[in-house]
C-alpha cells in the first residue's frame, strides 16, 4: 500500500546543490527506514544513504560522506537528501525505498530488504 515518489532532480553544474524529496502516500513513513539509491548508466544500483525510522541513525556511502545529508519530516511523511558539492560522478537516477526494521535506530544502504521503490528522479551533474 505504501507508495513513494521521488522529486527534485535536475541538471546542475559541478559544485552545485540539489535537494531530493521522497514523499509517501497511502501510509505514514513512521515505521520505516528509508534508503536513497542511485544508478548510473552501465552500472548497478548502489546505496547512497539511509535513515532509520526514528532518525537516530544515518549512514552514507563513502563517496558522498560529508557532501550529502539525509533527513526526515515525520509530519510531512517525507525524507530528504540534501546534496552539496556535486560531482559529475554523482550523475544517475536516484531512487528511494522503504524497509521495515525491528529497531528504530538502525538502517542499511544495502538494497536487500527494501521495498516500495519509487520511479526515480534524474540527477545530471555537468557543465
Amino acid at each position: 500500500q505504501l507508495q513513494l515518489e521521488e522529486s527534485g532532480g535536475g541538471l546542475v553544474q559541478p559544485g552545485g546543490s540539489l535537494r531530493l524529496s521522497c514523499a509517501a502516500s497511502g501510509m505514514t513513513l513512521a515505521a520505516y527506514a528509508i534508503g536513497w539509491f542511485r544508478q548510473a548508466p552501465g552500472k548497478e544500483r548502489e546505496g547512497v544513504s539511509c535513515i532509520s525510522s526514528s532518525a537516530r541513525s544515518t549512514n552514507y556511502a563513502d563517496s558522498v560522506k560529508g557532501r550529502f545529508t539525509i533527513s526526515r519530516d515525520r509530519a510531512a511523511s517525507t525524507v530528504y537528501l540534501q546534496m552539496n558539492s556535486l560531482k559529475p560522478e554523482d550523475t544517475g537516477v536516484y531512487y528511494c525505498a522503504a524497509q521495515l526494521t525491528i529497531s528504530s535506530s538502525w538502517c542499511t544502504t544495502s538494497l536487500v530488504g527494501f521495498r516500495s521503490w519509487g520511479q526515480g528522479t534524474q540527477v545530471t551533474v555537468s557543465s
